[in-house]
């Protein structure tokens, strides 16, 4: 049912469907921040939060839900804790060193994930956060996905959906809307739903068994929204995921059984280029918000016309819309402790930690105490321009192309997995250069800060390490790890064939 003195006319319930970008840097802007109030005027849905100040960006969130008619929902991209977004809060380790740190499922680790996972729940909630993007259920399956890699858990497809359900349980606990993503799942290919429309070419059963069980467990966990991803998959017609009737409706809604909120990835993204009225398809295939269109108005008008025209029954849209208001009194409620930052910041150094795997050990080598040592640098120089490795190795930095007739040469390979990149990994000019001085090198290490693919071109090196990501976190774990001050404790998350 739709709350007393809603104000029930089309317009209203068109923007109630959608989450429109917010960008938090340009809060302050007096120019954006009044088009942003204009459009909670509209009756937005909501919005997605990119960037920001804690501070800034609380306070205009606080402001914009005092003015608005009905709750706003306010999501954000948090796989890495509310610190890959907003300054002033925690950087968490990335979904796959979380696998590796605390994936043997002691009684100890199930603590140290709830512990996580509330904090990154109490973090969204002093900022305003009410729908956290969490967690990424993709199973990865594919060594080149260029837009999945470590935000994944694992390649298990047991190990992500345990996790998974974890997550989900911690987040639906604490008041918010946890979200699965990106059904039916994104992990085993190798094109990025930013630049192209991915093909998953697999038999129903392969994809039931793998790809969908973990978000069946998601709704059997109690998930309350799933982020239906842009994706052709063969065995369901090949229409794109997120325009699929018989993806969201026959199966997520009839055979998952699935009640809760249904997403569609960001709107903005390339694989639905050449699709034509896109906000109608969505909706009629059973989605009931759109996000991140490229211009909420826009969108607004298209629904509001292919209702007029009937090409969207206006049933539908009153369905889609109590659905999202009865979400929306439940978080309406929430409020958030004090948070303790300092605290966070230890937890999630800790996790850091214990995520650091030893692959490939040689003994001897480790640790680094008396050995003479340098260093080359190599993958995307954007992340390792101001390493801690630098300090730690003074003096020792050098070229791929020296030769060494000494000592170890330790190879930091520096990767990301961002929209847009298309890549998550080398290319194959860096990886033959790398190849080609490891054979030349006495003693050689190689860590990947990033992918943990990247090591599977290495075997020719004495000692392989995988630390997940390119974080200072993960960097002064390695130097510590590499000192010997502390253990290797991380479980590869993936299995690296050549």
């Amino acid at each position: 049912m739709l709350p007393a003195g809603f104000d029930n006319t089309l317009e209203k319930k068109a923007y109630q469907l959608l989450i429109g970008r917010l960008d938090g840097g340009h809060i302050g802007d007096a120019a954006y921040e009044e088009k942003i109030r204009g459009l909670v005027k509209k009756g937005m849905g909501g919005f997605i939060l990119f960037g920001g100040e804690k501070e800034s960006a609380g306070n205009f969130l606080s402001d914009l839900q005092s003015i608005a008619d009905i709750p706003l929902f306010i999501a954000s991209d948090v796989e890495r804790g509310v610190g890959q977004q907003i300054s002033g809060t925690t950087l968490f380790p990335c979904q796959m060193a979380v696998a590796a740190a605390l994936g043997r499922r002691s009684a100890e680790e199930r603590l140290i994930i709830e512990q996580t996972v509330r904090a990154v729940a109490e973090e969204s909630k002093d900022v305003g956060i009410n729908i956290p993007l969490i967690p990424v259920l993709d199973v990865n399956q594919n060594a080149d996905n260029p837009i999945i890699s470590t935000r994944a858990f694992s390649d298990d497809a047991e190990t992500v959906a345990e996790l998974g359900s974890h997550y989900i349980r911690v987040l639906e606990g604490e008041g918010l809307i946890s979200c699965a993503k990106h059904f039916p799942g994104h992990g085993d290919t190798a094109s990025d739903s930013h630049i192209t429309l991915p093909v998953i070419n697999k038999p129903r059963d392969a994809l039931m068994d793998v790809d969908i069980m973990p978000f069946r467990r998601a709704v059997e966990a109690g998930v309350s929204s799933i982020m239906v991803g842009h994706l052709s998959v063969t065995a369901f017609n090949g229409e794109p995921a997120s325009l699929s009737r018989e993806i969201v409706t026959h199966l997520l809604k009839e055979e998952l059984d699935f009640r809760g909120l249904i997403m569609t990835d960001a709107l903005n993204m390339n694989a639905l280029q050449g699709y034509a009225n896109v906000p109608a398809r969505c909706i009629n295939a059973g989605v009931d918000i759109l996000l991140h269109p490229v211009d909420p108005e826009v969108s607004a008008a298209e629904i509001m016309d292919a209702v007029r025209m009937e090409d969207i029954k206006n049933g539908q849209i009153e369905a889609a819309v109590d659905r999202i208001i009865r979400q929306k009194e439940r978080i309406a409620r929430v409020s958030g402790p004090e948070v303790d930052y300092s605290a966070h910041d230890a937890l999630a150094t800790r996790i850091s930690e214990m995520a650091i795997t030893l692959v490939k050990d040689t003994s001897g080598l480790l640790p680094f105490a008396g050995k003479k040592v340098s260093v080359v640098f190599c993958g995307d120089t954007t992340l390792f321009s101001s390493s801690p490795l630098r300090k730690v190795f003074e003096g020792r930095v050098v070229s791929a192309d020296e030769d060494r007739t000494s000592g170890i040469t330790v190879f930091a390979v520096f990767t990301s997995v961002s929209a847009w990149k298309g890549s998550s990994g080398i290319d194959q000019e860096e990886k033959l250069r790398i190849q080609k001085h490891i054979k030349k090198s006495v003693h050689s290490i190689v860590i990947s800060f990033g992918s943990p693919y990247v090591l599977r071109h290495f075997h020719d090196a004495d000692i392989l390490i995988a630390a997940y990501e390119a974080t200072e976190q993960a960097q002064k774990a390695v130097i510590k790890c590499l000192r010997g001050e502390i253990e290797f404790n991380g479980r590869l998350p993936v299995k690296l064939d050549g």
